[in-house]
């Protein structure tokens, strides 16, 4: 039996239902929600990140909800420095006070923030500047279309599980690629860190069909709640590395004028469809997540950490 606290981490791909699921766990263990989803840190964007509503943030605490503006440079290795400062906190308060928690649940479809919390991040050569001015020049002028052939030929297992539309995650595994000759992915999963916690993985799963349809639902869901009208009001800021994701990358295209409207919206629906396929290649490598359908009621989840958690 294990002395350490526990952070049940709620994972899957997006719109697959980890909200609902991961607000009734912590609800039945007097506990709270620490929001690992890179998207939703920044508080000008809410529409296109599915942030959770005023009734789902009002039911438990939640931290790292639009927390941080897109003018801030926030950046992985900030929050993992961050949300391991309030996991300590909650865990082992210094205050004799403070209530401490026996549990904390995050939730989100990032898989790097999450094990970045749980596993600690790998350390990377610092990588001179010119290196990565020139694959800002090689993007301006032949297109991030070039980054991408150029990182899945040079590192194919990278290139399945990233965002390939971000340029920001592309042109850092590049500069690495470029200065040491070796795959960015062979600098990943080298560090073991200490953590005074330990990890239950959660994992809600569906059929590839299941999960695009709701994805496709939630895009329409989200054009009707006013995303449009969200992304134009942040057009002129498009260039921020916040900004270079999936729901606004698109809706920016259409205000160009070089796609329209119908376009844009089905572009949003097919690249978080890719968005999702990395998701589940991200966390299929993990042999740590306990999988459920996503169907599955929560009683029966709150059950099994029980189970797991009593042992």
């Amino acid at each position: 039996m294990t002395n350490k606290p526990f952070l049940i981490c709620v994972v899957g791909p997006t719109a697959i239902g980890k909200t609902s699921m991961a607000i009734a766990i912590a609800q039945r263990l007097n506990t709270e929600i620490i929001s690992a989803d890179s998207r939703q840190f920044y508080k000008e964007m809410s529409i296109g990140t599915a942030v959770p509503v005023k009734e789902e943030l009002d039911a438990v605490p939640h931290h790292f909800i639009q927390s941080k503006s897109i003018f801030e440079d926030y950046s992985v290795g900030n929050f993992e420095k961050e949300a391991i400062d309030l996991i300590n906190e909650k865990f082992f308060p210094e205050n004799i006070k403070t209530k401490r928690l026996d549990s904390l649940v995050m939730i989100g479809g990032s898989g790097l923030y999450i094990d970045a919390v749980v596993s600690g991040l790998d350390e990377f050569p610092t990588v001179p500047a010119e290196i990565r001015e020139q694959l800002n020049s090689e993007m301006n002028s032949l297109g991030i279309e070039h980054l991408q052939a150029r990182l899945k030929k040079e590192d194919p297992i990278y290139f399945s599980k990233i965002d390939i539309q971000n340029p920001h995650r592309l042109i850092r595994a590049l500069e690495i690629i470029d200065f040491t000759g070796k795959p960015f992915s062979s600098f990943l999963n080298k560090k073991s860190v200490f953590r005074n916690f330990q990890p239950l993985f959660i994992g809600l799963t569906a059929d590839r069909e299941i999960v695009y349809n709701r994805i496709n639902k939630r895009v329409d869901q989200m054009i009707d709640n006013g995303l449009i009208d969200e992304a134009y009001q942040l057009y002129n800021y498009r260039d921020r590395n916040a900004l270079q994701t999936v729901g606004y990358r698109e809706l920016f295209d259409y205000f160009d004028g070089t796609i329209a409207k119908e376009e844009a919206i089905s572009e949003i629906k097919k690249n978080t469809r890719r968005f999702a396929k990395r998701q589940g290649t991200w966390f299929r490598k993990n042999e740590a997540i306990n999988w459920f359908d996503y169907r599955t009621d929560h009683l029966e989840i709150l059950n099994f950490i029980h189970k797991k958690t009593s042992n």
